[in-house]
């Protein structure tokens, strides 16, 4: 266990990116440091105690940096959530709502044993949609969702209410 470390003086804030009015919330320093890249990584294993976890399944792009660090450390299987188009074996996918559209998401069919549990990884929880579809291509494919985690929560965007279903829980949050 690394120590204790104020994570979100990692995180940088970048007004109006990508567009206009958004406060991009950038993750990037503190994966470039090493103590607080293992300090995040160490609090998402601790948010997980307690839970029998047979995969970590994290979504592109970002979720795959912590994902499979948390999946090493847990002694889990990883399981990649992907963009459409970009598995080359049978997948199954889940539409879902964007603020100025929909996108798709894919995972392999065969991803998980039936009735294994999954722990859900992602960078950044703002509206759930995102993570709401990736649960259920989880559900789809036979696997229960053990919990959820996100490194930073965005309060404002409430989406955690689209995942009240589940156990979902954040590191860092932000109005």
């Amino acid at each position: 266990m690394t120590e204790k470390i104020d994570l979100k003086k990692y995180i940088r804030n970048i007004p109006d990116w990508p567009k206009p009015d958004i406060l991009f919330r950038d993750i990037t320093p503190l994966l470039a440091d090493r103590k607080a890249f293992s300090a995040a990584v160490d609090a998402f294993c601790a948010l997980s105690n307690g839970k029998n976890i047979d995969y970590v399944a994290a979504i592109d792009a970002r979720g795959f940096i912590f994902g499979s660090a948390v999946a090493i450390r847990l002694g889990a299987g990883f399981i990649p959530i992907r963009k459409k188009g970009k598995l080359p074996f049978t997948a199954e996918s889940e539409a879902y709502e964007l603020e100025y559209g929909q996108a798709v998401l894919e995972i392999h069919a065969d991803a998980v044993k039936k009735g294994s549990n999954v722990l859900m990884i992602d960078d950044l929880l703002a509206t759930g949609g995102t993570m709401a579809a990736s649960c259920r291509l989880i559900e789809k494919i036979g696997g229960n969702i053990a919990g959820i985690i996100f490194l930073i929560e965005l309060l404002s965007l409430k989406g955690k209410e689209k995942l009240k279903n589940y156990d979902a829980r954040s590191i860092i949050t932000f109005e």
